[in-house]
């Protein structure tokens, strides 16, 4: 399985696409600013598109390497993985998932991460 539950893509979806960008700290923290009045670096933002028929647009997946390097020392692993753990998040984001919306949901959220990242790096 894909490590996701039933129903996340439609069914009528033959094409999926998702859009990364690496950026500094700066660049980051002027989105963070701007779309969550959070002035200050974040390690990841995702923005939502939409579908057009059988194409699903997922959005846009923002991540900050200078963060995810910071990131990648405190927990002792490589910029590559911290990238990953990133993207991932990202990308459940893009997807409905939101860990700030209570415990129960960051455990699935933090479930399904770990799914994911288990199929990118198995």
């Amino acid at each position: 399985g894909s490590g996701l539950p039933a129903g996340v893509f439609p069914s009528a979806v033959s094409y999926a696409e998702l859009s990364v960008a690496l950026c500094s700290d700066d660049y980051i923290q002027s989105l963070n600013a701007e779309w969550r009045g959070k002035d200050a670096p974040t390690d990841v933002l995702s923005f939502p598109q939409d579908a057009f028929g059988d194409l699903l647009i997922l959005g846009d997946c923002v991540i900050s390497v200078d963060t995810a390097r910071r990131q990648a020392r405190e927990v002792g692993h490589g910029l590559l993985d911290e990238c990953r753990v990133l993207l991932v998040h990202g990308l459940l984001h893009l997807m409905g998932f939101d860990h700030e919306a209570g415990e129960e949901d960051a455990a699935e959220m933090a479930a399904y991460e770990d799914s994911l990242l288990a199929l990118l790096l198995g």
